[in-house]
């Protein structure tokens, strides 16, 4: 998989939170209006429905996470009240993302015989917990509404965008990192994402730097063009940036390369995500007037490039897709945009990898923090052994994907010590 396709919590103290909420407030996309009216539940959505398969039932099976969604339905038919059905998706995303983060960093039991670092069944028990949910007719009525915020609970507590916590100031550096789930799953549902992998491995640990100890919190997004116009991104992160001292947000890219994105583009190239819609145009923000075509990064991206941090070549990448002014066709440019030019593609593509790296870096111009250090790192593609690469027919691991993904894992971490490091 890859998000470089076609070119084409806590809450805030309240002395701070008003102005905060005005500044988010500039980039958050409007959301729908509740329904009126109650009705019955739909029927699984395009990623439930690929969990009849054979490759998914596996890894649920392999892993001990196929356990999660008979509790949780034992949970919610229990429930005897809206309340009652909110915290029970809460509580059961929560452990379903904590469980995930205690396997990846060897805490508790194993469960099964997949590799304790594989970032899938996280991926797919989330979707089993989801179709449960979405199959629920509960004793009580429940509209529309309703049923989206428990769909929301469940997605946010699941991703770990709700366990966000840091020390107090002075102790520690604070640092965000995010990932992706899999996608290009009708390829192969095989596919896992190595940031998705990294953002289990890191979350809630402590690395030790040349500019003092820092604190690594994780989170992670869907592959869902919808997600990201309702505003996912900002409002998991808003509360977060002002308090940070370097963030990244990272995602699957080329073979055999990490890339630092210096530039991100506001434009949708169309690429199907995992409901398999496809969506082209601007990234949709609030305030449009005031959105630029293009962000930076503000990473130290020359010694992310130039410093030793693992098996894989780090490249500093410069390169964009853009409409010049005064012109109606797209050109490529290897060295970035040109004053007055139209996105096309940044660094990191047309796809959600680049839209997740423009939205956090405009969020963090708009709440005007200069000097934070942040955007996107592009891991390899995580990929299986030279034996097994046939979809659908393969094995759902082998002793060189186990590698590929510690190794990318190993490196990420490395990447983001040395970015603390070089912030200072």
């Amino acid at each position: 998989m890859t998000h470089r396709l076609p070119a084409t919590s806590r809450r805030l103290r309240l002395g701070g939170m008003a102005l905060l909420l005005v500044l988010a407030g500039s980039i958050l996309p409007a959301t729908a209006a509740p329904a009126d009216s109650a009705r019955t539940p739909v029927a699984a959505t395009v990623e439930e429905q690929r969990l009849t398969r054979d490759a998914p039932q596996e890894i649920l099976r392999r892993s001990g996470f196929d356990t999660f969604a008979p509790r949780f339905e034992r949970a919610l038919q229990r429930s005897r009240s809206y309340a009652a059905a909110e915290r029970t998706a809460a509580r059961h995303g929560s452990a379903l993302w904590q469980r995930a983060v205690d396997r990846a960093q060897g805490r508790g039991p194993a469960t099964g015989d997949l590799s304790r670092g594989d970032d899938r069944p996280l991926y797919w028990a989330r979707l089993a917990l989801s179709r449960e949910l979405r199959g629920w007719e509960p004793s009580f009525a429940l509209d529309d509404h309703q049923r989206r915020a428990l769909h929301t609970a469940l997605e946010t507590s699941s991703r770990g965008q709700n366990d966000i916590h840091f020390p107090g100031r002075g102790q520690a550096k604070r640092v965000l990192v995010t990932g992706f789930d899999p996608f290009t799953l009708d390829r192969d549902t095989r596919i896992g994402n190595p940031s998705g992998a990294s953002a289990l491995a890191l979350d809630g640990t402590l690395v030790r730097t040349a500019a003092g100890p820092a604190r690594i919190e994780t989170a992670v997004f869907p592959v869902r063009w919808a997600d990201f116009t309702e505003g996912t991104v900002e409002r998991a992160l808003a509360r977060h940036l002002p308090h940070l001292d370097l963030f990244t947000t990272v995602s699957q890219g080329r073979q055999g390369r990490f890339d630092v994105e210096r530039t991100n583009g506001a434009w949708r190239g169309g690429f199907p995500d995992n409901e398999n819609a496809a969506i082209t145009g601007t990234v949709p923000v609030t305030d449009p007037g005031t959105q630029p075509q293009w962000t930076s990064t503000t990473l130290p991206y020359r010694q992310l490039a130039e410093v030793d941090t693992g098996r894989f070549p780090v490249y500093d990448n410069t390169e964009v897709t853009e409409i010049p002014a005064g012109r109606a066709q797209p050109v490529t440019r290897p060295h970035g945009p040109t004053p007055g030019s139209a996105a096309r593609a940044g660094g990191g593509g047309d796809y959600l990898s680049n839209e997740i790296a423009y939205r956090v870096t405009l969020l963090r111009d708009r709440l005007k923090l200069p000097n934070l250090p942040g955007g996107h790192l592009h891991t390899p593609v995580l990929e299986f052994g030279a034996e097994n690469t046939h979809p659908g027919t393969g094995a759902v691991t082998d002793p060189d994907f186990e590698r590929n993904r510690s190794d990318i894992v190993r490196q990420v971490r490395e990447l983001v010590r040395t970015a603390v490091a070089a912030a200072g």
